[in-house]
């Protein structure tokens, strides 16, 4: 126990192996040891008891658009930072489109990092982009530290970022699978978007038609074929359609490489709740059906759906017309996934060391983040301090993203974030956020 600096005491801790009365020993920004909660605190050390507030190992969020550069009206590495620190998010790995340039060279990703190194109020991570033409650039980023590629199988929604066909998947996974790298993956089948129903329209059931559960269902299939067929390891993003849970589940028992995430959206809104001309509530996939959400909720329990991110994906409020089928697709949720997965989780019987689970050790192992998800002996004292059973009601005004359009205003959640620590410093008391100190990180370090 020698320098510890700080020891963090709560009655209730969440550590792997429960919840517990626990003092946390911290030293050079490093658990040291997680101790009996009467345990004397050492010499020197600075003790911070947060009474019976809860203790969480700080989130992952493995899914960020932060847009900078090149669309830092959308958002920002400063703003977006801010937002994660104040809703207990501690490391993020930001996508690799909707800046411009995109994460898909080295020499991009080098652009990226040095815009986000003095702005980072919690750690960030990088993932690649797979483009139909960049199979070359693959390895090098790889070897720069990316921690995986995103591609798409639809139209992105940007043109500098256009999806992979079939056969143009079949060659980035393979070049990924030599390296054993990960290919994190938009499924959605384009046939059956261009089959499906599309029009101007400004009601929500619209929208919904023209996004068909089969999309998603087939694009998944063929994904699971191809990472069968490779032995690629392969992760689906923000999985909307339930439909596709049994697929995944004998997939994974079969020994195929492929894990999946869903959203907050997916699992706390419903499509039957959506106001005509609401687009703060687009994205794509949609949010679907209540029915839809129960499946997606028992997919959870069950351990077929890994982890829970984000899909932060803001824009300016111009661009969030009325016209569901113009609108930017995009929610943004950074600052308030936590309450509003917890608000639910807790409604359907699930514990807070179930949203651990699925928000903190999920997304990092998921990334490969081996200092970050859990409080135990050598991760870094990264730490959300939350009290579960506070509400409040969202307001715009209070958010930390630069544009503050949410589907979640007015809402009543369960779960204040009264603190939030980075490597042993408090980042985050009661909304007061301290200076940047994240940093940058690389898969090899």
């Amino acid at each position: 126990m020698v320098d510890v600096n700080l020891v963090l005491r709560s009655t209730r801790v969440i550590t792997p192996e429960g919840t517990r009365p626990a003092a946390i020993a911290v030293s050079g920004g490093t658990i040291a040891a997680v101790l009996p909660y009467e345990a004397e605190v050492p010499a020197g050390a600075r003790l911070e008891d947060v009474g019976d507030d809860v203790v969480l190992p700080g989130l992952v969020d493995s899914h960020v658009h932060v847009n900078d550069p090149g669309r830092t009206e959308w958002e920002g590495f400063w703003t977006a930072t801010r937002a994660a620190a104040a809703g207990g998010i501690t490391t993020i790995v930001d996508m690799p489109l909707n800046s411009l340039p995109p994460t898909t060279t080295v020499e991009n990703l080098r652009v990226k990092q040095d815009v986000a190194r003095t702005k980072a109020h919690v750690d960030v991570g990088f993932w690649g982009g797979a483009l139909p033409d960049n199979v070359k650039d693959l390895r090098p980023l790889h070897d720069a530290g990316v921690y995986g590629f995103k591609c798409f199988l639809s139209p992105s929604g940007v043109e500098e970022f256009p999806e992979l066909d079939q056969e143009q998947l079949a060659r980035s996974l393979a070049e990924i699978a030599g390296f054993d790298g990960l290919m994190i993956v938009h499924a959605e089948d384009p046939h059956h978007l261009a089959a499906a129903p599309q029009k101007s329209s400004e009601q929500y059931a619209d929208f919904l038609a023209s996004r068909p559960r089969d999309a998603e269902n087939t694009a998944i299939a063929n994904l699971i074929d191809q990472a069968r067929r490779l032995s690629a390891r392969v992760h689906v993003l923000h999985l909307s359609s339930s439909d596709a849970l049994p697929l995944i589940a004998a997939a994974k028992a079969d020994g195929v490489k492929v894990t999946v995430e869903s959203c907050p959206h997916f699992l706390t809104l419903t499509a039957e709740e959506i106001p005509d001309g609401a687009t703060e509530f687009k994205c794509c996939p949609p949010i679907r059906e209540a029915a839809n959400q129960d499946a997606l909720w028992q997919g959870l329990a069950d351990g077929v759906i890994d982890c829970i991110v984000s899909d932060h994906s803001p824009s300016t409020a111009d661009l969030k017309t009325p016209d569901f089928s113009s609108a930017w697709g995009g929610i943004s949720s950074l600052q308030l996934g936590l309450p509003a997965i917890w608000t639910e989780a807790r409604r359907r019987g699930h514990s807070l060391e179930d949203v651990v689970r699925w928000m903190s050790a999920g997304p990092a192992r998921l990334a490969g983040l081996d200092r970050k998800g859990a409080i135990e002996a050598g991760r870094d004292a990264d730490f959300a301090v939350v009290d579960p059973d506070a509400t409040f009601t969202v307001d715009p005004v209070e958010l930390q993203h630069r544009n503050r359009i949410t589907a979640y205003a007015g809402r009543t959640l369960h779960g204040v974030v009264t603190s939030t620590w980075l490597r042993g410093e408090k980042i985050n008391d009661r909304g007061t956020l301290a200076e940047p100190s994240g940093r940058l990180l690389e898969r090899n370090n």
